[in-house]
């Protein structure tokens, strides 16, 4: 039993509850920054990295407090401060450090020093989530007698960080956020100091000190260091070109670029054969990459005539279109299309009001494409705008929005979309009017990847839908960068056959398919060393189960449980990527893939030598007679870190489509997990007055794994219900959802300490480090379970974890829970 050193009598009955969960705030709040940060200096699959980043500091802080905990303990209030003020400077110090780290995802497998460049970015970023979290563990330990309370504060707290941070981030920059959330450390030292009554004039002056370097750092030492691999650092290479205006919201920042001298000449798919050139542009990049453009417009619609000369225009010269839906608005290529071809109702729909608001306020440059008379701009995301309309369309175009050069270098591949999954082509497709097209354009890759797996989606789509005759309803064009996919709610007629081979004719694009199409008529323009597209689509409808296993790429269709349309990687492509590392291997290879399988990697490594092999080093007691006593401890808590994370990220996955973007499910679900946990835990105490830890332990996991069993049939029913409604609506049932899992998920871990408090208080703060270890892989784990087998196979391993916790705690609390108690004590 570990003696509580220099504790002072009223220290023992007031843990820093306010202090705890402040810094749990802005722990969480630093955690879901880091994602929106790395979304910008590198890319979006670098959220999974920060997580795993987040619980490796936690983790390790365990380890930390184990090893030195009777120094730590002899001085806790000064230990305390301390910790909470390390944090406060790590964490605008190590960000801005890390970002200056030249890393390029894309030369993992080629240049060995990429990964040393990772590691030492991952080591950085772990130091603010291991002050943190060291600075929570003392607390455990000093007070582990109120651990119910300490850890409800820690998850309250943590919850309603990831709330701040959202709308923190809809009222200043991220950058300036970051030292928003540094400044809130050093607040929660000061809180400290008054609850701790501790009030050292060295911490004043060092909070005071910290205040001050954050309020004076210049604006252009904290600006995002973006990869110089993104399209807007590229772009700014251009001679003239300047960035002219940013917004920035929790949904992206958007950049303004003009180039006066090299003007803009930004048509996805246009026609080798076309004479016309697209009028003076600005460019909008998302995140420094993902790249649309505002066209000069004067009401004039033949001076963007050179929209005629895409591949998506294919379906305005099949049949008269009277009313478009374009989703993904953009800078209004697609408005502007479809006026071309006299549409006379256009719906667009854009989740970003941030781009639509740039082009309203630029009317002097782009005209009222956006406000007319025949055009209606929705701010929604689009399987929400689908569902909810009762309105009927002759085309719903979906626009290319996504950056070239990333797609191709599988920077996509982890980032889930919901616009191209077997259900959306579903509701799409029920939207359409009778005769309708459904049009959507993607980048050309070879070989094929994209567009087939488009077209594989289309066929599950149809053959879902009932439709005998898929093949009938498709047609399949390319050119030399983009190809378009068009799906009719209907038979393909032949006079739409021989407006096709006009239109493809008079512009040099290739047919890929349609109705009876023979393979002579393939690759005739563009040409490839075999007609890869015409044969994939072919194999498709003849040999598909056969094809999709032997081709070289995963084409499986996209679904809302697996939703990485952008995932190409097969695992048997491995040996031949390794063979051709540095021969021209790279089209094999996807980044973010990439980068995921390296951050498992450095979670393991970092965790074994910052967590386990320092706790194996440790002298390890035999509790109770038991020498097994040690190994059910570590399967416990490694079984709940894993449940509990594995659960977090299925349901902020799932969350997405119901609540239209990563951050907002991030943050949701995340606090919401959080703060019910929190409440979870803040019972304990009052529950364990009246029964055994290990009745309530059996009856809170019984609950969990019901309430688990049940969600995964009746959760995708109830968001086909409930996508419709406004996002206010979303977010309440997404929370009444989430809170009585999330109550139940918070108990195990108190209700344990609690345990450990009797049989082996010494090993509470190894418990809180074994928890992080498993928590750290765990976030990376279930993202590659997801890629692979879905989401809900994710939720079901993560019940089967919750029921080897259930058999672990019977072990060492020396009771079995598979038998009836008597109630009370």
């Amino acid at each position: 039993m570990i003696k509580n050193h220099g504790s002072a009598a009223p220290l023992q009955n007031r843990p820093p509850l306010i202090a705890i969960a402040l810094v749990s705030a802005s722990a969480l709040a630093y955690e879901i920054l880091l994602m929106r940060l790395f979304s910008i200096i590198q890319w979006h699959h670098f959220a999974y990295m920060i997580i795993s980043i987040a619980l490796l500091g936690y983790g390790a802080s365990g380890t930390f407090v184990t090893i030195f905990q009777e120094k730590l303990l002899l001085h806790f209030r000064r230990n305390f401060i301390c910790l909470v003020l390390l944090f406060s400077v790590a964490s605008s110090s190590c960000f801005l450090t890390a970002q200056h780290i030249q890393f390029n995802a894309q030369e993992v497998l080629w240049d060995a020093s990429q990964l040393s460049k990772l590691f030492l970015i991952y080591l950085l970023l772990v130091l603010p989530f291991f002050f943190a979290a060291s600075a929570i563990a003392i607390t455990l330990l000093q007070f582990r007698q109120k651990c119910g309370a300490i850890y409800a504060a820690d998850l309250i707290g943590a919850g309603c960080g990831s709330v701040f941070i959202i709308v923190l981030l809809y009222l200043v920059f991220p950058a300036s956020a970051l030292l928003i959330i540094a400044s809130l450390g050093s607040t929660a030292a000061g809180i400290a100091i008054m609850e701790l009554q501790n009030k050292s004039p060295t911490f004043i002056i060092a909070i005071g000190l910290i205040f001050l370097v954050h309020f004076l750092l210049p604006g252009k030492f904290i600006q995002p260091a973006i990869s110089p691999y993104k399209g807007l650092p590229q772009a700014l290479q251009i001679k003239g070109t300047s960035i002219t205006e940013q917004r920035s919201s929790p949904l992206g920042l958007i950049s303004v670029v003009e180039s006066p001298v090299i003007p803009w000449r930004h048509a996805p798919g246009m026609s080798i054969n076309a004479s016309i050139e697209p009028p003076e542009q600005l460019a909008l990049f998302s995140d420094a990459d993902s790249m649309t453009v505002l066209t000069k417009f004067n009401g004039d619609y033949g001076t963007v005539a050179y929209l005629d000369q895409q591949t998506s225009a294919l379906a305005y010269h099949l049949r008269p279109i009277k009313r478009a839906l374009i989703i993904g608005t953009g800078g209004g290529s697609g408005l502007l299309q479809a006026g071309f071809h006299q549409v006379e109702h256009i719906d667009s729909v854009e989740i970003n009001p941030q781009i639509i608001a740039i082009g309203q306020d630029n009317k002097n440059f782009s005209g009222s494409i956006f406000d007319n008379s025949k055009t209606k701009v929705h701010i929604a995301e689009a399987r929400g705008f689908v569902s909810q309309t009762t309105d009927r369309f002759d085309i719903i175009q979906v626009e290319l929005l996504d950056s070239f050069n990333a797609s191709a270098a599988g920077l996509y591949a982890l980032h889930e979309s919901y616009l191209y999954t077997v259900e959306a082509l579903q509701q799409y497709i029920q939207t359409l009017s009778p005769e309708g097209y459904l049009s959507i354009s993607r980048w050309v890759k070879v070989p094929p990847r994209d567009s087939l797996k488009l077209f594989a989606t289309a066929l599950a789509a149809l053959e879902s839908k009932g439709s005998d005759t898929p093949e009938k309803h498709l047609i399949l064009i390319r050119g030399w960068q983009a190809s378009t996919l068009l799906i009719k709610n209907g038979v393909i007629n032949e006079d739409e056959i021989k407006a096709l081979k006009k239109f493809c004719r008079e512009r040099s694009f290739d047919l890929a398919y349609y109705p009876g199409m023979s393979e002579k008529e393939a690759n005739q323009y563009n040409l490839l060393k075999e007609p890869y597209f015409y044969q994939g689509a072919q194999a498709l409808f003849s040999e598909k189960a056969d094809f999709l296993q032997r081709y070289k790429f995963n084409l499986a269709p996209a679904t809302d449980n697996r939703p990485y349309f952008n995932h190409f990687l097969k695992a048997s492509t491995f040996p031949e990527i390794i063979r051709l590392r540095g021969k021209g291997g790279l089209p094999l290879m996807e980044g973010g893939y990439l980068i995921l399988l390296a951050t498992l990697v450095q979670a393991v490594s970092a965790s074994i030598v910052l967590i386990l092999l320092p706790l194996k080093l440790q002298e390890r007691p035999t509790y109770k007679g038991k020498p097994t006593f040690y190994f059910h401890v570590f399967l416990y808590f490694s079984a709940i870190g894993l449940g509990f994370i594995f659960l977090e990220i299925a349901f902020i996955q799932k969350f997405l489509l119901f609540l239209h973007h990563p951050l907002f499910a991030t943050s949701v679900v995340v606090s919401s997990f959080l703060v019910f946990a929190g409440m979870g835990s803040a019972c304990t105490k009052r529950l364990l007055q009246r029964y055994l830890p290990e009745k309530i332990l059996r009856t809170v996991l019984g609950l969990l794994l019901i309430q688990g069993v049940l969600y995964i049939p009746l959760f995708d029913q109830l968001v086909e219900i409930l996508l419709r409604h406004t996002i206010l609506v979303k977010i309440l049932v997404s929370i009444l959802l989430i809170a009585p899992l999330a109550f139940c998920m918070g108990m195990p871990f108190p209700l344990a300490l609690n345990s450990l408090s009797r049989s082996g208080p010494a090993l509470i703060p190894w418990a809180w480090g074994v928890n992080g270890y498993a928590s750290v892989i765990s976030a990376v784990l279930a993202m590659l379970l997801a890629i692979n087998f879905g989401f809900t196979a994710v939720i079901i391993t993560a019940l089967i974890f919750y029921g080897i916790a259930f058999y672990a705690f019977s072990k060492f609390s020396g009771e079995n829970l598979f038998f009836p108690f008597n109630p009370g004590k």
